[in-house]
């Protein structure tokens, strides 16, 4: 892994901290960073094919992927559920 790539966990807990800190503070701009963070990590992250799943763990810092593979050793499946799960938990609550 290289020191310019993306990785799939720091933009998971970024989705999760810019959530709580809008539910807790209510900032229109937190609100829109969570709005950045949250679009791109979709529409770059997953995996489009719905039959293969799963998101890729890295991306180039163009967002392009390096390589097809999802994950290496270190790629677990502990920040993907936990985060969305959080975000869900949290947003439940705003309504």
């Amino acid at each position: 892994i290289e020191a310019d790539m993306k990785l799939w966990w720091p933009h998971n807990e970024a989705q999760y901290a810019l959530l709580l800190a809008w539910a807790q503070t209510g900032r229109q701009d937190i609100a829109d960073w969570f709005e950045k963070v949250n679009d791109y990590t979709f529409s770059h992250f997953p995996d489009p094919d719905p039959e293969q799943g799963e998101w890729f763990g890295y991306l180039n810092r163009d967002g392009s992927r390096p390589w097809t593979a999802k994950a290496n050793g270190w790629k677990g499946c502990f920040h993907l559920p936990r985060v969305l799960h959080r975000c869900y938990m949290l947003l439940s609550e705003k309504n």
